[in-house]
């Protein structure tokens, strides 16, 4: 849901309350809720036409693109990325409301010759699994911009290997408007003759033009030396104003270091020497197991290792554990044996921490409109397969 000013002033204030000055407040838009409830987040005028520009310079848009929008415009990233970045550029935009219909999508693509097209990784997914979908279909696609959740490495070559199109991998929050950083194709320089290196896997790239990012001890806010993993602060002038009513949890998440406005994303990860941002885990989507923290995120990136195809969906849920302190549940979409899946997991040599105590076999894992799983639902689901109370 967003709200735009384009409403009359008095009708906006009445909204949004009489402590809310609405002077500067362009959209207010709900975060996805994928981990609680949603919250209204409040962005300017100039948040929003900064990151467009950011966006636009590090994509390089051409007078000759034409964007492919499919993403719900309730989402940060749909609404700025694909609605008001060619509106503000004046580039042609080619509108599907499905983000799911692989094949009407490839079809919109190869008729307008499209260049640019954004989604998630679980798009991305579903496109390269559709048998409907022709890879020609694709052709005139430069780039597809991958966001909203951490890019499946598998996916990612499964694309473009299949489509011979180019992902990069984009991070940030709606709080930062979207987009705080983002992967860019090399670039070969024919003056110096040296490639200029915009792309380092495993990573979700540096920060836009104007943004920065900074490492910080979680509960000092201290800054950690480059390499370690810590608290991701973003600043820039993308950084909300804040949330809609609610300054207890806007002043929760926004500090103010050095003269600068930092947002606290609630992301672990490290910078490298050169820069280059890489995401661990949400620090809420960690399990405590006998005192040592697991990344739920790193138990599904080692157990997909062993399915033997990509079109399976996992989520990893930690569940209070009587002896351990919590304990992880995997639940899975694949046609497997839960007891024989793991006893194979154990013989595979996966690390005991990684290792799940229960497996569940569901028909779907709960998702959001945007596409990214829907947690507080996956643990719902998790704690009654359980008999969790």
């Amino acid at each position: 849901m967003f709200l735009l000013s384009v409403l009359p002033a008095s009708l906006l204030q009445w909204w949004l309350g009489a402590g809310t000055k609405v002077e500067d407040t362009a959209a207010i838009l709900f975060s996805s809720g994928s981990e609680g409830a949603p919250k209204g987040v409040m962005l300017s005028h100039r948040n929003i036409l900064a990151n467009l520009r950011q966006i636009a310079d590090v994509l390089n848009i051409r007078e000759d693109d034409c964007i492919m929008a499919t993403l719900p415009l309730f989402h940060a990233f749909g609404l700025t990325v694909t609605t008001f970045l060619p509106l503000i550029e004046g580039l042609p935009v080619v509108c599907h409301p499905d983000p799911t219909d692989a094949v009407n999508i490839g079809k919109g693509v190869a008729r307008y010759r499209a260049t640019m097209i954004c989604a998630t990784s679980t798009f991305l997914r579903l496109y390269t699994r559709s048998k409907k979908l022709h890879p020609l279909m694709f052709q005139s696609v430069r780039v597809a911009v991958a966001g909203a959740e951490k890019l499946d490495p598998a996916v990612q070559q499964a694309f473009e290997s299949r489509f011979r199109v180019p992902v990069v991998e984009g991070y940030g929050s709606t709080e930062t408007t979207p987009v705080a950083s983002v992967n860019l194709p090399d670039y070969l320089s024919v003056d110096g003759w040296f490639v200029q290196v915009g792309t380092r896997p495993g990573t979700v790239g540096m920060a836009l033009p104007g943004s920065t990012f900074r490492i910080v001890d979680p509960v000092t806010l201290e800054e950690l030396p480059t390499g370690e993993d810590g608290l991701i602060l973003i600043g820039g002038t993308q950084i909300m104003k804040g949330y809609l009513n609610n300054p207890e949890k806007t002043a929760e998440v926004i500090v103010e270091l050095d003269g600068l406005r930092w947002y606290k994303s609630g992301d672990k990860g490290h910078l490298n020497e050169d820069g280059f941002l890489t995401i661990v885990d949400r620090y809420s989507r960690f399990a405590k197991l006998g005192g040592e923290m697991v990344s739920l995120g790193a138990v599904e990136q080692e157990i997909r290792k062993h399915f033997a195809d990509d079109e399976s969906a996992l989520v990893a849920i930690n569940l209070p554990d009587e002896r351990k302190g919590e304990q992880i549940v995997l639940l899975v979409t694949a046609d497997i044996d839960p007891e024989s899946f793991r006893r194979y997991l154990i013989s595979e040599g996966v690390p005991p921490l990684m290792l799940p105590a229960r497996v569940f076999r569901v028909d779907e894992i709960p998702l959001l409109g945007s596409g990214k799983i829907n947690y507080p639902a996956a643990k719902a689901v998790a704690e009654q397969l359980m008999g969790v109370a």
